[in-house]
């Protein structure tokens, strides 16, 4: 944990805790500071350092307010310092106000993931019209600024000139730098590594994915998780009850049993120091703030704490195909040269005709062209026809005209031999496209296009089956699209062809079955079911409103192994709490028991309770540091 020892006030309050403590061991081999100075030294110590924790239990006497600790800390040292332990008493509070300060810097360290966005975001930005820099918040959409090597990108856009290499580590949490050529979409807060290029803005400084990332993980440090409502609503419970044990633990021995007056006082002050519930208030807060703050790091924006704990108890996931375990664009997975058609003819004549064509089958298949080294062949008289394919003349080989798309299309112009027809069944059970091409004498070839599967989707699911997730697929694709898919990476569960809706009641039976279900989807189409499931997570939110505004996670890097990352580091918040929480009371029963036998000693209550404090801040600040292993 790194204190901020540039903090003059904070500089000044550890000097006062060692001064006092300096004082408290020399008072107990024997050392004292002479009468009459003594209150006047101890009193100074604890009205400069204390001052603002005494007049809140005054003011919370006067209201009656009992569940204050400042309430609690107050009589403490009130009845330390009618006893004349006035170095006990100075203990008591300067410990207590390092206590909470020491709160304080736990929160500022957990936090730190979130500060640093707000400080790396560009203030200015540098508008060509005007020649000059311009403050980000008067840039209209539309704007043409320019972004030089080693500035970061100041507001979404475009590239219209120039090309770079640019650091999305502070939207995607992705190390690797990304190469940006013209066309490319850029987010504000990201790094321009070494290239000068000239963007045009597509949002306001208040729209950009940036300035939602820093709004939506404010907001979801504010948001408190279920366990954090409960212990602030348990302490104001338990403040009261341990005034009414330290009032029972001092008026029963003296007033009813005739015991010793400032024995029982002291053992009445003991019990409520260590009775101040300060690290069970702080466990769960510092905790959460710490997994938010790791997972933002990571590339995963969480919406609150309670998301953290849901995450948890997940039993199920549902995962939308397209965009979420593939990439969801086509790409070429199967060539078949018929009709003595080389691989390379086959290719390049198909891509010189699709070349026209701004399909994404077509450009998938230009792009698998010019993979292998073959030039789509230069064609005219492109014509399309809709939903079924496209001819063009083939101005390469000896003016061949080109058919080419469904099997169908091309059965109106030419026969279909057996074996063409056992390939485009082949492939439609192994839920790929066919692509039929003819070169005017039946045909010379199938071409086959999936959706590529992601290479981390494999991973990701083995691993939520290691952790004893049931997953579900849940797809508006073609059955037999969505079995092969699921198949190829171990989902045994699939629904397909689901319009929306569908997916919504499907996610309703989910939740019935299994009670905790995460749904896992682009944002868009899966809107409803992102909404009715325990946790929505949307993939690929970078640039998406949708998603940033209908998940409870958003995945910025568009990374579905990131999922196991957040249901282990979601159960170790939650253990890491309990852990905390067990370990505080359990020291504060051991207190408490000795205050009741009258062997309470109050120095030893103070550093206990500071001690824990600590130990429970450490802990749970820790978890910034957890990795998927």
């Amino acid at each position: 944990m790194k204190l901020p020892i540039q903090d003059n006030e904070f500089l000044f309050l550890l000097s006062s805790v060692t001064i006092v403590i300096v004082l408290e061991v020399l008072s107990i081999i024997g050392l004292h500071i002479p009468q009459p100075y003594a209150p006047f030294v101890f009193a100074a110590f604890i009205i400069g350092i204390g001052h603002g924790v005494l007049l809140n239990g005054i003011k919370a006497i006067f209201k009656l307010k009992f569940s204050s600790i400042n309430l609690l800390m107050t009589i403490a040292v009130v009845a330390a310092f009618y006893l004349e332990e006035y170095p006990e008493a100075a203990v008591v509070i300067v410990l207590y106000v390092l206590g909470e300060r020491l709160e304080d810097i736990g929160l500022e360290n957990s936090k730190l993931a979130l500060n640093q966005l707000v400080s790396i975001a560009p203030k200015t930005a540098f508008v060509k019209s005007e020649n000059k820099n311009v403050p980000v918040n008067a840039i209209a959409v539309g704007t043409i600024i320019q972004v030089k090597p080693g500035e970061m990108i100041p507001l979404d856009g475009k590239i219209i000139s120039g090309e770079t290499t640019v650091d999305e580590a502070a939207i995607t949490g992705e190390p690797i730098p990304k190469d940006k050529h013209q066309g490319a979409i850029l987010f504000a807060g990201t790094l321009n590594k070494d290239g000068f290029v000239e963007m045009e803005t597509t949002t306001l400084s208040t729209d950009t994915t940036f300035a939602k990332i820093i709004r939506l993980t404010f907001e979801a440090a504010a948001s408190r998780s279920d366990t954090q409502k409960f212990i602030q609503r348990f302490s104001q419970f338990y403040t009261p009850i341990i005034i009414a044990m330290a009032v029972l633990i001092f008026a029963v021995p003296v007033f009813i049993l005739q015991l010793d007056f400032d024995l029982w006082l002291k053992q009445a002050i003991t019990l409520l120091v260590i009775a101040c519930p300060c690290a069970l208030v702080i466990s769960t807060p510092v905790a959460i703030y710490a997994a938010i703050g790791n997972a933002s790091a990571k590339g995963a924006l969480v919406k609150g704490g309670k998301y953290i704990e849901a995450m948890a108890k997940i039993k199920a996931i549902a995962l939308d195909k397209t965009r979420t375990i593939t990439y969801g664009t086509p790409i070429v997975s199967d060539i078949f040269p018929l009709n003595g058609t080389s691989r390379g003819e086959l290719l390049a004549c198909t891509a010189g005709t699709e070349f026209f064509s701004e399909h994404p089958l077509a450009q998938a298949i230009v792009t698998a062209s010019r993979a292998e080294g073959f030039e789509p062949h230069k064609a005219e008289s492109f014509k399309s026809i809709m939903g079924k394919g496209a001819t063009a003349k083939c101005l390469v080989c000896t003016d061949k005209t080109v058919f080419v798309g469904k099997l169908e299309f091309i059965r109106e112009y030419h026969e279909i031999s057996e074996d063409a027809e056992k390939i485009v069944e082949k492939l439609a059970t192994e839920g790929k496209t066919s692509v039929v091409v003819s070169f005017g004498q039946g045909v010379d070839g199938i071409i086959g296009l999936t959706d590529a599967i992601k290479p981390d989707s494999v991973t990701a699911i083995k691993e939520l089956q290691a952790l004893n997730i049931e997953l579900i697929m849940l797809t508006g694709d073609s059955e037999k699209a969505a079995h092969y898919v699921a198949n190829s990476i171990g989902i045994k569960k699939v629904y397909g062809d689901l319009l929306p809706e569908h997916k919504s009641e499907k996610m309703s039976a989910l939740l019935k079955e299994y009670g905790s279900v995460a749904m896992v989807g682009d944002g868009i189409n899966d809107a409803p079911a992102l909404a009715s499931s325990t946790v929505g997570i949307a993939m690929g939110a970078a640039g998406s409103d949708t998603a940033i505004e209908t998940a409870n996670i958003a995945l910025m890097n568009d990374k579905l192994c990131l999922i196991p990352l957040l249901i282990r580091l979601s159960k170790k918040t939650l253990l890491r709490i309990k852990t905390n929480t067990i370990g505080a009371i359990a020291v504060k029963m051991v207190f408490i028991a000795l205050a009741f036998m009258g062997y309470g000693n109050l120095v030893f209550a103070i550093a206990a309770d500071v001690g824990v404090t600590l130990i429970v801040i450490l802990l749970s600040l820790n978890l910034m540091r957890f990795e998927n292993k």
